[in-house]
């Protein structure tokens, strides 16, 4: 009996085993899933902020297009406005040579004279249409006051063109017109475009300090040279190119140093070519050759030299 009961315990433990294994397969098929990426969820995130983005860019585009921002601006500038802060008075500061009545008609010309609503930069560039006017700065003082500060050109010279005199500055911008019985005392420049050469000119003149109280004016010659003219009469013919302008220039100013080539009666003094200089005399009767250097000493009896002093 004994026997049979421990046959029977081994059947039965025989009929469990493959329980105990099927119940470890089925343990693993019945644990839950791993949760699924994230991925999907952020990108329907991101679509949305998107959308939303796209859908308040459109609004504002609408809202301007609209002019509802400008308008709501308008309204709250009047009602600024009407509280006491437009403008009343204009102060001006710095303008010399241009009309304040012309300043004032400008600062005054705003769509609205609330404060809030004063065109600072079109007032400015209305101003810098003067010929005057190098700068502006337009700024407001509360609560009713425009200021305006005015930087002016300086006058550099008297253009000459189409028989019409013109003031100009050293950029070549034209100031005012001017009358021929009222020309300051300024360097006359001649022929067109002189007056974009103007601050080239000056920069010429600055190598020879000593000849400018001497120059009347300038031509400038087929668009490529400078003739200068001086109180004495004569030209002096300067080669095409600054840098050869300044080097003829400079060996002149040396030259009328040492043996005073101005007020001597010459005409034209061509130094276009670097290897000589050519001087053309007056044509008039009874004019003579003028001495370019002192008298040298007499020559020693029988030595045969050449008194060049007289000699051009």
């Amino acid at each position: 009996m004994s026997k049979a009961i421990a046959r029977g315990s081994q059947a039965r433990s025989k009929g469990k085993a493959p329980a105990r294994g099927a119940g470890r397969g089925g343990g693993q098929r019945g644990r839950a899933a791993p949760p699924a990426p994230a991925l999907p969820d952020a990108v329907r995130r991101l679509s949305w902020w998107i959308f939303v983005g796209m859908m308040i860019a459109l609004a504002g585009a609408l809202l301007w297009a609209l002019r509802i921002p400008q308008m709501v601006g308008a309204t709250l500038g009047e009602s600024v406005g009407e509280m006491g802060f437009s403008m009343k008075h204009v102060e001006i500061k710095g303008a010399e040579h241009i009309r304040q009545i012309d300043v004032y008609n400008i600062a005054f010309d705003q769509p609205s004279t609330a404060m809030p609503l004063v065109d600072l930069e079109g007032t400015r560039q209305r101003l810098l249409r003067f010929g005057w006017v190098r700068d502006a700065r337009v700024s407001r003082r509360l609560p009713d006051t425009l200021v305006v500060d005015i930087v002016e050109r300086r006058p550099a010279a008297i253009w000459q063109h189409n028989q019409r005199l013109a003031l100009i500055d050293i950029d070549g911008i034209v100031l005012e017109s001017v009358r021929l019985d009222a020309m300051p005392d300024l360097p006359l420049l001649i022929g067109p475009a002189a007056n974009l050469h103007a601050a080239e000119l000056a920069r010429l003149t600055q190598v020879a300090p000593n000849l400018k109280p001497a120059l009347a004016g300038a031509s400038w010659v087929g668009g490529r040279r400078w003739d200068l003219r001086f109180q004495t009469g004569e030209v002096l013919a300067l080669p095409e190119g600054e840098a050869a302008a300044r080097k003829a220039l400079t060996k002149f100013a040396s030259m009328d140093q040492s043996v005073q080539l101005l007020g001597k009666g010459y005409v034209r003094i061509d130094m276009r070519d670097p290897r000589r200089m050519l001087i053309r005399l007056s044509s008039e009767p009874g004019s003579t050759v003028p001495e370019i250097a002192p008298e040298a000493p007499p020559a020693a009896p029988g030595s045969g030299t050449v008194d060049t002093a007289r000699t051009i």
